[in-house]
């Protein structure tokens, strides 16, 4: 039941060239930052990167995109990476947009174990296109198949050794439903601590859903865009 590893190295030992990672975050909230710095020094290629965007052009996702180790993205928004357009743009990277709630109910739906599901977002555009369609209730809906990964990197506020996760606010995002839907989930954590210091009505992730989990330390917490108001 011991679920600790050493390091961010450590974890990714088993990722391999070619594998699907659901990655935690949504813009710099919540981003496994440790898991990324590790595949990006290891090298591993080819990958399919599930994510809500595809970082920033220095931070998260944008370290592997800027090292081209990424082969294809699905998201739902990835308007602040000017390196990701350019790959776009210029087909060196498969790109699969997908609106932001559907992207999170294919997620949702791979950890329920559902394997497609109708929704009416899409309908009568070139996202339908060779997808099956139904009518219910007088309104057309459109399939769509879930999101499951061969690995997911999750980042959270506190963990124990079992593995059972509580995230701090908005960083709960899409690493909650991510920590169901990867067939080897890894946890980056800001504090580990002893069993039975999380109260059970406060975990958000149980242990059962985590395969590994180690303690991350000098976390940057970036703030992609800084406002001030005007007085």
């Amino acid at each position: 039941m011991d679920k600790r590893v050493a390091n961010a190295d450590v974890a990714i030992e088993h990722v391999s060239d070619g594998a699907t990672i659901l990655v935690g975050g949504f813009g710099m909230c919540g981003v496994p930052e440790h898991l990324l710095r590790a595949l990006r020094k290891r090298g591993t290629k080819n990958l399919t990167l599930v994510s809500n965007n595809a970082g920033t052009d220095n931070f998260g996702i944008g370290w592997l995109l800027e090292s081209k180790q990424v082969k294809k993205m699905i998201a739902s928004y990835v308007g602040e990476n000017k390196r990701f357009e350019r790959l776009a743009l210029s087909g060196e990277i498969e790109v699969e947009l997908n609106p932001q709630g559907t992207l999170a109910e294919r997620i949702r739906a791979g950890g329920a174990g559902i394997p497609a599901f109708f929704t009416p977002t899409g309908y009568g555009t070139l996202a339908a296109e060779g997808k099956e369609t139904r009518e219910f209730h007088g309104r057309n809906y459109v399939m769509v198949p879930w999101l499951r990964g061969d690995f997911s990197f999750i980042k959270a506020w506190k963990g124990d050794r079992w593995g059972n996760l509580i995230f701090r606010k908005t960083a709960r995002n899409f690493n909650a439903p991510m920590a169901t839907a990867g067939k080897y989930v890894i946890a980056e954590v800001e504090e580990l601590v002893e069993l039975g210091q999380l109260q059970p009505d406060h975990v958000h992730t149980p242990g059962i859903f985590v395969d590994a989990i180690f303690q991350g330390d000098s976390y940057e917490r970036p703030i992609e865009k800084k406002t001030v108001r005007q007085r």
